[in-house]
């Protein structure tokens, strides 16, 4: 059986947990609570040295400890319904969406967060090495998150979805930013990005997207 290491209130678990689903991939979960930080501990570094979820391990053995190797993996073992495109087009395209909503959006979330939250002094970086934050950051990262939304709508008018005409792992990816950006106070708003605000509803319809 795969085995699922997870955390409810994290965005990049929760990245995979919508992956697994759309899948129907079976799996058991295990909860990873990071507020007391159990990743820290000497029996999650055993499993994932980075000391980061998601983990994915495998029924052959591998332990999968980022977002881009699990979904690689999803995909190939679990093709139907494609995620990352059918064919090289769709491939590319839905590949340079889900960067973006990557890099401009949840990591300019995190950068926004981790940089100014009482709660992640000396934490501004996931994994096993402290790091100090630095504020500048954080106002950088929330004017990076306002136009990531901005971009979002726009890309998002006339459009079901984020890439391609099916949903796939750039709407994963988009939808967990939109929602994570609630830490800094920011979400769509009906005037400004009312596209932003289509889509969303129109996800709301998808079994996975509420888990």
């Amino acid at each position: 059986m795969i085995t699922f290491h997870d955390c409810a209130t994290a965005p990049s678990p929760r990245r995979t947990r919508i992956l697994l689903a759309e899948k129907g991939v079976p799996h058991r979960t295990v909860m990873v609570d990071l507020a007391a930080r159990e990743q820290l501990t000497d029996a999650f570094r055993a499993i994932n040295p980075q000391c980061t979820v998601p983990v994915l391990q495998t029924d052959d053995g591998l332990v999968l400890t980022d977002n881009a190797s699990i979904a690689a993996w999803v995909e190939a073992a679990y093709p139907e319904p494609p995620l990352m495109g059918r064919t090289p087009a769709e491939r590319a395209e839905i590949a340079g969406w889900h960067w973006r909503a990557e890099f401009e959006g949840l990591i300019a979330i995190a950068e926004g967060l981790r940089n100014a939250s009482p709660a992640m002094v000396n934490r501004a970086l996931p994994g096993p090495v402290d790091y100090a934050q630095i504020p500048e950051l954080a106002q950088r990262g929330r004017a990076r998150v306002e136009r990531f939304l901005e971009v979002l709508d726009a890309r998002l008018s006339g459009r079901e979805f984020v890439a391609t005409e099916r949903f796939s792992l750039a709407d994963i990816t988009a939808v967990v930013a939109v929602d994570f950006a609630r830490v800094l106070k920011l979400k769509p708003d009906p005037e400004r990005h009312p596209q932003l605000v289509r889509w969303r509803a129109g996800l709301a319809a998808r079994p996975s997207i509420s888990l």
